[in-house]
C-alpha cells in the first residue's frame, strides 16, 4: 500500500491512542511487524506554543518509521504551522484529527466537531496540505448522525484537496467505543474516493483484520485497542494474512516482550517516570493470565528497574500451563 509517496511494508497500521501510544509502545508495535504506527494526539496550538508536552509525544526513534504524527486544531494558520512543526521533526506522514468525541476537544470545535463545518475543514485541509511535502492524511469517524453523510463528504474534501489517505473509525460523535461499528460505511468510502481508506473499529483478533478487508476491500487496517498489552497482534495478523495457523506467544514469549518493554520505557522516559508507568501498563501484558490480580499488587509500589524485572520474571517462571511447566527461578 502506498500513502503519498510512501510505501508500506504490509497494511497494518497502529491507531493514536492517547496515553498508549507513546514511543516505546510504538516500538513494540514496530518491532512485531506493524507497518505504520502513529503517535498519541497533540495540539496544534499547544506545539506552536511551545509546549514541552507536545514537543515530548512527537519524539521519534530511528527504529519505529515510517511514522505518522497526529494533530488537532481548528485555526488554518496555526495548523499549518503546526504541520511545518511536525515535518521538521522527522514525522514520515501529518495525520489530521477528525474523530477525537472527548469533551474538551470538542468545545473548542475539533476532532469529530470541525466534521460539522465543511468550509473550515476545507480550509485546514488546504492549509495544512500547502505547508507539507511529506504525505497528509485524516482520521475520521461517521460524524454526528448515523447516516455517514458526513464522513463522506469530509473524505472527498479531503481527496479535494490533496490529501493522501483518509482512516474511518464508524462510529458516531456520540457513540464513543459503545455499539457497533457499521463496517458498511467503510466500503461507501472506497466508493466515495480514490485515495486509499484505512479501516478501523472493532478489531479485536487478528481475524477480524482479514473479515475487515474481505467485506469493505479497504486498502488497510488499522489496529487500537486490540494492541493493548498484545503488541503481538500484528505479527499473528501477518501469519494469517501468509495462510499460516494463528498461535499464541507462550510464557517465554510474553517474559520477552514485558521485559523489552521496560528497557524501551526506561530507556525514553528515565528510570522514575518509567516505573510509575509500567505500575499500571503491565498489568495489560498479564491480562487473562492466572494469579494476574497478584501481579498488578506486587507491582503497584515498584521503584527500580532491577526490582520490576525480578517481579516480573518471578511471576512468569512460576506460571504453569497444561503444555509450559514453570521454569526454574535460578539462572
Amino acid at each position: 500500500m502506498k500513502i503519498g509517496g510512501l510505501t508500506l511494508e504490509n497494511p497494518l497500521i497502529l491507531a493514536p491512542m492517547a496515553g498508549i501510544t507513546h514511543l516505546p509502545f510504538r516500538r513494540l508495535a514496530k518491532e512485531a511487524g506493524c507497518a505504520l504506527v502513529v503517535t498519541e494526539m497533540v495540539s496544534a496550538n499547544g506545539l506552536v506554543h511551545r509546549s514541552g508536552k507536545t514537543a515530548e509525544i512527537l519524539a521519534i526513534h530511528p527504529d519505529e518509521r515510517p511514522v505518522s504524527a497526529q494533530i488537532f486544531g481548528t485555526d488554518p494558520d496555526i495548523m499549518r504551522e503546526a504541520a511545518q512543526m511536525v515535518q521538521g521533526m522527522g514525522a514520515d506522514i501529518l495525520d489530521i484529527n477528525l474523530g477525537c468525541s472527548v469533551r474538551k476537544i470538542v468545545r473548542q470545535g475539533a476532532g469529530v466537531a470541525l466534521m460539522r463545518d465543511p468550509e473550515k475543514l476545507e480550509e485546514v485541509f488546504k492549509a495544512v496540505c500547502s505547508a507539507v511535502s511529506i504525505p497528509a492524511t485524516v482520521k475520521m469517524r461517521t460524524g454526528w448522525d448515523r447516516s455517514g453523510d458526513q464522513a463522506i463528504r469530509a473524505a472527498r474534501i479531503a481527496e479535494d484537496c490533496g490529501l493522501d489517505a483518509v482512516a474511518i473509525h464508524p462510529r458516531t460523535a456520540t457513540q464513543g467505543f459503545g455499539g457497533q461499528a457499521d463496517w458498511s460505511l467503510i466500503s461507501r468510502m472506497k466508493d466515495a474516493v480514490s485515495i486509499p481508506v484505512i479501516g478501523n473499529g472493532d478489531i479485536r483478533e487478528p481475524g477480524d483484520v482479514l473479515r475487515m478487508q474481505r467485506e469493505t476491500g479497504c486498502d488497510s487496517v488499522m489496529i487500537g485497542r486490540a494492541s493493548i498489552g498484545k503488541p503481538w497482534v500484528f505479527s499473528q495478523t501477518l501469519s494469517l494474512m501468509d495462510g499460516k495457523q494463528l498461535t499464541e506467544p507462550n510464557l517465554s514469549e510474553r517474559l520477552s516482550t514485558v521485559l523489552r518493554y521496560i528497557e524501551l520505557a526506561v530507556d525514553h522516559f528515565g528510570e522514575t517516570r518509567a516505573m510509575f508507568m509500567m505500575r499500571s501498563q503491565l498489568a495489560w501484558f498479564t491480562k487473562g493470565l492466572p494469579h494476574s490480580s497478584r501481579f498488578r499488587a506486587a507491582i503497584v509500589r515498584l521503584k527500580t528497574k532491577q526490582n520490576m524485572i525480578e517481579v516480573v520474571q518471578a511471576y512468569f517462571n512460576n506460571l504453569q500451563t497444561p503444555t509450559e511447566p514453570a521454569q526454574s527461578t535460578h539462572s
